[in-house]
């Protein structure tokens, strides 16, 4: 992760695009939703990197990952990659697309709760919703996965984690270009709340958060 807090670091531009030689091909709307990604200020628990973005995807890619950190410890981590077609996807219902996975080890009492998939589901579209953003075509999926430890490693207290997957189709203004600095925001705030920190804003006090988190297991 980048060691600068709340801020991308310069490590890679993190733009894929099938006509990456040419840049006077690359879209304008593109470009703009690059800008306000790498323009918006996040928690300072953050630590965020421009990566690589998958291939063949979309046209135009562009991603980062991030963590939220305590010292040494990263709580939770995730990756967030916005695509780009500029001649629409039918199954985006738009031109362009955010795609994550965001994921968070759990303390045993959270983990046994059966309706946890709901409720991380419920923060994602709850992270949105709370920062007033236009989105469609939600989906995803919701992982719990526990590790039992044995033999040598049985000192271990036995692990879950809490895995999201989702994909959404941020709403275009009138420009053709959607407030993807907002929707950062957002996905930052649904990283912060799986880790179990308090919310930023004291008018969210009454949010729910998950307890904080253990550090890493020897």
């Amino acid at each position: 992760m980048a060691p600068a807090q709340g801020q991308f670091s310069d490590h890679s531009d993190g733009v894929e695009s099938k006509d990456r030689g040419e840049g006077p091909s690359v879209p304008p709307a593109f470009l703009a939703a690059v800008d306000a990604l790498r323009s918006a200020r996040l928690r300072p628990e953050l630590e965020v990197e421009v990566t690589r973005p998958p291939q063949r995807l979309a046209p135009h890619a562009f991603a980062l990952e991030a963590a939220v950190v305590d010292g040494e410890d990263d709580l939770a981590d995730g990756r967030l990659v916005l695509l780009h077609d500029p001649a629409g996807h039918d199954a985006w219902q738009g031109a362009f697309r955010l795609v994550t996975l965001v994921r968070a080890e759990l303390e045993p009492e959270m983990a046994a709760d059966p309706l946890l998939p709901e409720v991380c589901w419920s923060w994602l579209t709850g992270a949105l919703d709370a920062r007033g953003l236009s989105y469609g075509e939600a989906g995803g999926t919701v992982t719990r996965a526990g590790s039992h430890y044995f033999g040598a490693l049985s000192a271990r207290r036995p692990a879950t984690q809490i895995e999201i997957r989702a994909s959404w189709t941020p709403r275009e203004s009138r420009g053709g270009v959607p407030d993807t600095a907002s929707h950062l925001m957002a996905w930052g705030d649904l990283l912060c709340q799986i880790a179990g920190l308090p919310p930023s804003d004291p008018a969210d006090a009454a949010v729910v958060t998950l307890p904080q988190r253990r550090g890493p297991q020897v």
